[in-house]
């Protein structure tokens, strides 16, 4: 089987004249994007090679130390993103989200890496911070979902709420109902992409190492693990998520401290 072939910087350059495309349309329909377009082109060019040249090197140096630092800090700002996506307060609404993400991913990664695909060594960066990054990624916009529609619950059924409240319910069991739903939303995506992986979609990570190679067995195996992990982690993440934001976002009477910006 063919191995993975280069692209020359030439190449990458005259394939990158396709954006012209959207920028026609966008002048073509007035949508006042061409800032933002460009604005997220340099950010993306920029900070791909720059983890590009990051990783060759913490690949060299396959630090165990690193490699830890490294994925907390991915953790972290996965976790900030989430709460400035959901437009939430950092304050009550930041370390739920942590600890959430930390909880959903660790144990996973150990099992990956030290039970499944065992790479010697088995906390190596070539494995560990990819692995990381594929979980972390597809964990935050179910994340973010599931805030959103927390907090909506909360202000459009307000008056179901306090009802509950004032025949005797505590606040943790009178919001089961709006944690349910946001967990039905926030699983939704990822379940309706499952269902229809291999028939409808090939998964990036599939396609690339076919792309690079690989035999398309292999690839299908290691597309089923992150998939199954993506899966798992999401519902972890989101769950302690919510019970630990419930528990730090309402007071013992029952008053929510958080609320979705007006718009």
């Amino acid at each position: 089987m063919q191995s993975a072939l280069d692209i020359s910087w030439s190449l990458m350059g005259l394939f990158s004249l396709t954006l012209l495309i959207p920028f026609s349309i966008n002048r073509f329909y007035q949508l006042n994007l061409a800032k933002d377009i460009t604005v997220s082109v340099l950010r993306m060019v920029a900070q791909l090679v720059f983890i590009g040249l990051y990783l060759e090197f913490v690949f060299q140096l396959d630090n165990p130390l690193l490699n830890v630092v490294w994925i907390i800090a991915m953790i972290c700002i996965g976790s900030s993103s989430i709460v400035s996506k959901a437009k939430l307060p950092k304050r009550h609404i930041f370390f739920p989200v942590l600890i959430g993400l930390l909880i959903g991913l660790s144990p996973l990664l150990l099992l990956l890496s030290g039970l499944i695909i065992q790479p010697t060594p088995f906390y190596s960066a070539q494995y560990l911070i990819p692995l990381a990054g594929m979980l972390l990624g597809n964990s935050l916009s179910g994340n973010i979902v599931a805030l959103q529609n927390l907090f909506t619950s909360f202000k459009e059924r307000e008056s179901e709420y306090h009802a509950a409240i004032a025949l005797g319910a505590s606040p943790q069991y009178a919001s089961i109902p709006f944690v349910r739903a946001a967990m039905q939303k926030a699983f939704a995506p990822i379940m309706a992409s499952m269902a229809t992986t291999g028939l409808v979609t090939l998964p990036g990570m599939m396609t690339g190492q076919i792309l690079g190679g690989v035999n398309p067995m292999v690839a299908i195996k290691y597309q089923l693990l992150i998939l199954i992990a993506i899966f798992v982690m999401l519902t972890i993440s989101v769950t302690i998520t919510l019970q630990l934001t419930i528990k730090n976002s309402i007071t013992k009477e029952g008053k929510v401290l958080v609320s979705l910006p007006t718009d």
